[in-house]
């Protein structure tokens, strides 16, 4: 079976560096306009050249996201912003919009055009649509279930490839299409401003009784209605390959660099593994790793029937671990950390790095930036030397357990 494509999310060039590190085949970005996550810092035009440069000499490959939904008054911005994502050598457009598909074509024609999750896309007729409006990728809609994805798999050209999302957040609306954050928050989804307004804390009030209102559940507090799980595909990922699923994404442009790492880790590491042994058990070690980022309840969303998963009492995540720092490199007898949380002498690290299983150690001996001895490091990004003989790459990070 034909490996699948592990694409992660950069919302910036620290985020980018990490999906790369880590090891994703692909990455998906946005410029400062016209891109479905506005919270990030994205990538100004020098900087989407930085990006791809530094992504082909990897040998990974780099794709636009252009699936806002614009209105008339920026158009004008978009062909010059297209012509400059050829120009650099970006792989793909990923598009919502008729018209920005017709624009893309016109104005960086050699570079792919990938039809967004936005689009909605849940049968073999609208896949093929597209095919023939020059798609190579339809991004499925995350409420198709796998049987259909097979279906659709079965009734459209060899080529045209099939992405759908594997790990990540979850919207309560239809692929994304939600008014919510706009009529609440003044914050249109639709333009990548979305405040969540799924997360918050409702309660119930009567026409008769506008002064009093009714929990939803039998609780002080009110229900979080709209709070969907997240989704977590990592134990199925031969059931989304067998499917016909060619590219497994990453939701989390708007995540940390610890994050993007984090999972795009436990994936590569998951992949591969189902590639050696495609009927085999995922090892808990590489499960665990998705219990080890900040995340709401797990999920299989729709894939397997049925419903994605809420959690109507809370909307908290759950954070099992944070990073307490972040290592700079090796310098003699010691490792050069970079303070991220507070953590102990002697406490126990849960190390994070590029192409290698988790590992932990014992803070033992750490010095500040004169190698003075330490009990703590309690100030952010405060400069620890840590003396230990263990072979740690620059760019791991160091994670501590919480205490509950």
């Amino acid at each position: 079976m034909e490996k699948p494509e592990l694409l992660s999310p950069a919302g910036d060039m620290e985020r980018l560096k990490a999906a790369v590190e880590y090891g994703a085949d692909a990455v998906y970005l946005a410029g400062k306009s016209f891109g479905m996550r506005a919270a990030p810092q994205n990538f100004s035009d020098e900087e989407l050249a930085q990006a791809v440069d530094y992504c082909h000499a990897r040998g990974v490959r780099v794709y636009v996201a252009c699936n806002t939904l614009p209105r008339n008054h920026e158009l004008a911005q978009l062909p010059p912003f297209l012509r400059h994502c050829e120009a650099v050598g970006v792989d793909a457009f990923i598009l919502s919009d008729l018209g920005v598909m017709a624009l893309a074509r016109e104005h960086a024609p050699s570079v792919q055009r990938h039809i967004s999750t936005q689009t909605g896309i849940v049968n073999y007729a609208a896949a093929r649509a597209c095919y023939d409006l020059g798609a190579k990728r339809v991004v499925l809609a995350r409420e198709v279930p796998l049987e259909e994805i097979r279906g659709i798999r079965e009734n459209v050209p060899a080529d045209l490839e099939l992405e759908a999302f594997a790990h990540g957040s979850m919207c309560v609306s239809f692929s994304g299409r939600c008014l919510l954050s706009n009529y609440m928050a003044g914050r249109d989804a639709n333009r990548g401003a979305c405040a969540q307004p799924c997360r918050w804390e409702y309660t119930l009030i009567e026409k008769e009784r506008p002064n009093e209102a009714f929990t939803l559940v039998q609780e002080e507090k009110g229900a979080y209605v709209f709070n969907s799980n997240d989704m977590r595909m990592i134990q199925h990922i031969p059931a989304m390959t067998a499917a016909g699923v060619r590219s497994l994404k990453l939701e989390g442009r708007a995540k940390s660099a610890y994050y993007v790492a984090c999972v795009t880790a436990a994936y590569r590491r998951a992949i591969d593994f189902f590639q050696e042994k495609p009927d085999g058990v995922l090892p808990p070690e590489i499960l665990e790793e998705t219990e080890k980022i900040s995340h709401r309840a797990y999920s299989t969303g729709f894939y397997f029937g049925g419903e994605p998963g809420q959690t109507t009492d809370r909307s908290q995540y759950t954070r099992q671990y944070e990073v307490a720092a972040v290592c700079l490199g090796r310098e003699g007898p010691y490792l050069r950390l970079s303070q991220r949380n507070r953590f102990f002498r002697g406490g126990l690290a849960d190390i994070l790095q590029p192409h290698k299983p988790s590992a932990t150690a014992a803070l033992e001996e750490i010095f500040d930036e004169d190698l003075a001895p330490i009990e703590a490091a309690p100030h952010a990004e405060m400069t620890v030397y840590w003396k230990t003989p263990l072979d740690v790459a620059a760019g791991a990070y160091l994670r501590i357990k919480r205490e509950k």
